[in-house]
């Protein structure tokens, strides 16, 4: 479950911020994972819990805000959500493979005191 380690290195990162902006806890923390980022939130949620144990993090929310896929159609120039694993265009029926949404996975934001 490679979400053990996505989420001990954002951990990391929190606590480095923290620990720069003298704060004694964290409250909430707000990860944006891509539908395409190969990360299970569910898994991720359950390796926060695991990872927090015995930081200042150990009683913060975890908030994870879904990104949806979005490709661009060169032919039609014009952006849009796949319905599935291919990425055709609803208007012209080409095959996509431009990708502008959806990879991410990021702290968003740290909520800290």
């Amino acid at each position: 479950m490679h979400e053990v380690g996505i989420m001990q290195n954002t951990l990391d990162i929190a606590l480095e911020y923290a620990k720069r902006e003298g704060a004694a806890q964290i409250h909430r923390m707000t990860l944006r994972i891509g539908q395409l980022s190969g990360v299970e939130p569910e898994a991720l949620a359950f390796a926060f819990d695991v990872v927090t144990r015995g930081t200042i993090a150990e009683r913060a929310q975890l908030s994870i805000d879904s990104i949806p896929a979005v490709c661009y159609c060169p032919n039609c120039q014009r952006e849009f959500q796949p319905s599935d694993w291919i990425y055709e265009c609803p208007e012209c029926h080409q095959f996509c493979t431009e990708i502008r949404q959806g990879r991410e996975l990021e702290l968003a934001s740290l909520e800290v005191s």
